[in-house]
């Protein structure tokens, strides 16, 4: 799946404003309905524990199907009594969590404190998805709305006279853009980088703080920024910008091989199809077989040897849509990805979701 898109980017693209963040919550519970559950002491002492906190001074002896679990969650900025957030659960004994129930589950911040309750039915991911590989049994899951927040972070915007923004990636360039950027829309100089990543900017008396942010993190900078790839591997997601390109390349792996490359056809070579042959892909791009005494009759993309052929510089757009005329599954498109990241063959930034 992947999904383009053209914007101007703007400070809130590249900065978080200090003080704003998510809190990282996390719980130690027990799951009941779990398949191949309760195959080790933790999970049969921590039914027992819960039993006699309930004064039931029972020996369950084994767990049988209830199962220890570790429930993680975040907390968002500003969240407030009553929000319902996502949590994951994973499995302490390898149990098969799909369809199993958490109990209730107190999650806690690093201060010690508890935040939100857990509880639901788990949704498991039909295996551990590893760079695009699954094995059987869902060890972790997830419980979508599954935790309500039940006590809240004190941080009160609305008196901050200043704010402070962190740019995510340290530049000086970048740092002093941001400064002259928002003291040019305000008329006055409000903004002041302290460091390459730190600049703290000033309220307007005449103007709420919530605004006052609104306005900032709407001011655009251009493309200075360099691009970005998001692969989730979990989800089997790559999100792109529509024309982030990539260097020629030859992609060879154990069923395929993929050759891309830009043309060297000239206008009149590229509009004739007697010359151009192949399947048009759309934005200038042609995928097709490479001559092969095996292939010279076939109709469709021969699988093991294909080329990608563009007119410009070719991109992960032309990449992904040839990948998947050659009827590849997404977890070999995601390996793929990765592995061109790891040679430097893509113009961006590559972030892999954990």
């Amino acid at each position: 799946m992947l999904f383009g898109s053209l914007y101007a980017q703007t400070i809130k693209d590249i900065s978080n404003i200090v003080g704003i963040r998510e809190n990282q919550l996390i719980g130690y519970g027990m799951v009941v309905g779990a398949r191949a559950g309760g195959d080790s002491k933790i999970s049969a002492q921590t039914l027992q524990n819960l039993l006699r906190n309930s004064n039931m001074n029972i020996d369950v002896g084994d767990a049988g199907d209830a199962g220890a679990v570790i429930v993680t969650a975040t907390l968002p900025p500003f969240a407030r009594q009553g929000d319902k957030l996502k949590v994951e659960v994973s499995s302490l004994d390898g149990a098969n969590l799909d369809g199993a129930t958490l109990l209730v589950t107190q999650l806690k911040g690093i201060d010690g404190n508890v935040y939100a309750l857990a509880q639901g039915t788990i949704i498991g991911i039909e295996g551990e998805a590893i760079r695009g590989r699954r094995s059987d049994g869902s060890k972790t899951g997830y419980i979508y709305n599954g935790a309500i927040v039940e006590n809240e972070i004190d941080y009160n915007l609305h008196t901050e006279k200043s704010i402070t923004l962190s740019l995510i990636r340290q530049n000086a360039r970048i740092a002093a853009l941001v400064e002259e950027k928002i003291n040019r829309k305000f008329g006055k100089p409000l903004a002041m980088a302290y460091d390459t990543r730190t600049i703290e900017v000033k309220k307007p008396e005449n103007m709420s703080v919530v605004r006052f942010i609104a306005e900032i993190e709407d001011i655009e900078l251009g493309t200075l920024m360099k691009k970005k790839v998001v692969i989730d591997p979990v989800r089997e997601i790559i999100v792109a910008g529509s024309d982030i390109t990539i260097n020629p390349v030859t992609i060879s792996r154990e069923n395929f091989t993929l050759r891309v490359e830009k043309t060297n056809m000239n206008d009149k070579e590229w509009n004739d199809p007697a010359k151009n042959t192949g399947t048009n892909i759309g934005d200038d791009s042609v995928i097709q077989q490479v001559p092969e005494e095996a292939a010279q009759n076939a109709q469709e993309v021969v699988i093991d040897n294909a080329l990608l052929d563009t007119k410009e510089q070719p991109t992960v757009s032309d990449l992904m849509k040839a990948m998947k005329t050659m009827k590849l599954d997404i977890s070999q498109i995601i390996d793929t990805f990765q592995m061109l990241d790891e040679m430097g063959a893509i113009n961006a930034d590559v972030e892999i979701i954990k």
